[in-house]
């Protein structure tokens, strides 16, 4: 690791709620961590007015001005012929050329995935690199793969999903022997499609702990470590967990206002109430993993808060101090 400091390159543009979301994680991070250095990549006359009279740890962090951003509705072919000087692309550019061991953005998916793969390439033997984050569980948490990188699949990319979820969920879960499990709209042999039986064929003669199909409801459930399936699929799955969570939490605060008792009563609830959506908040686990790459890229929500887009920091740290794109390599 260079000079025992994480360098990172953050996108401060890209995100829906940038730049004052990005710096702000930024900066907090940095007050917390004193073995992180933070390239903010964009643009540099809005970046020093958000930092002005907050940069204490100014020797920790750098500004690359960017001239151009990528926006939401841009496609992957067009960021990639013109927009060569966006936040993201040199966000992207830094960790290629070694000066960032890591780029985290909250950027468009398809053209940060499409960048990415332009840039660093993907690991020898590796089609396709995968969206990758963990979700809570009744126990503590599973993998899922992929979330959005790839709408279709074939059976030898989800087969690749699942050696990389098997990898990380060894090296950052630290579960010797993870359960693997392949989404289906069933447990029994006969559901699913032709690409869902097939990569089923492929992981149950394969060297990783396969355990079967699972269905939605499993997710949650602690019946396996890594869950593997198409990003049209896992994107949906998702995004509706975290609906799900936004529905309850209003539910339970309409039901404690809804009379002078509840409120009360809420009152009363409210520290085991704010460690149950503590627990299950989405921002704890945002930060999906771009695997199979030849270098660390990590997504944050488009829509991520300051608190969100910290703990993608936190996983872009991480996965650089475990080595994950080393011993991806050295698995496949």
């Amino acid at each position: 690791m260079l000079n025992d400091f994480v360098t990172l390159s953050l996108d401060v543009m890209s995100g829906e709620k940038d730049p004052e979301a990005s710096i702000a994680a930024a900066l907090n991070l940095l007050a917390l961590r004193e073995d992180v250095k933070i390239i903010l990549v964009g643009n540099q006359e809005i970046i020093e007015k958000q930092t002005l009279g907050k940069r204490k740890v100014i020797d920790r962090l750098q500004i690359l001005h960017a001239e151009e951003v990528i926006l939401m509705n841009d496609s992957p072919v067009v960021v990639l012929r013109k927009k060569k000087q966006s936040s993201m692309r040199l966000a992207i550019d830094l960790v290629k050329n070694d000066v960032s061991q890591a780029c985290i953005s909250s950027g468009n998916t398809g053209a940060l995935m499409a960048i990415s793969k332009y840039v660093l390439k993907t690991i020898p033997t590796i089609n396709r690199p995968a969206l990758m984050t963990s979700i809570p569980t009744v126990k503590d948490h599973t993998y899922i793969l992929d979330l959005g990188a790839n709408s279709s699949c074939s059976p030898e990319q989800l087969y690749q999903f699942a050696l990389m979820g098997t990898v990380i969920s060894r090296e950052i879960g630290g579960i010797e022997q993870p359960r693997v499990g392949l989404l289906n709209m069933g447990v029994e042999a006969s559901k699913g499609n032709r690409v869902v039986k097939e990569a089923a064929e492929l992981m149950n003669s394969g060297s990783i702990n396969f355990i079967g199909y699972v269905e939605g409801h499993h997710l949650v459930e602690d019946k396996a470590d890594v869950v593997v399936c198409d990003g049209f699929s896992g994107n949906i799955a998702i995004k509706t967990m975290e609906g799900s969570f936004h529905l309850m939490d209003k539910f339970l605060m309409d039901s404690f206002k809804s009379s002078a008792f509840n409120k009360f009563a809420g009152k009363l609830s409210n520290n085991a109430l704010n460690r149950m959506k503590e627990k299950i908040d989405p921002r704890r686990y945002n930060g999906a993993l771009l695997l199979g790459l030849n270098g660390v890229v990590v997504k944050s929500h488009g829509n991520s808060d300051s608190t969100g887009i910290q703990h993608a920091l936190l996983t872009a740290i991480e996965e650089v101090q475990k080595e994950i794109v080393f011993k991806l390599k050295e698995a496949f």
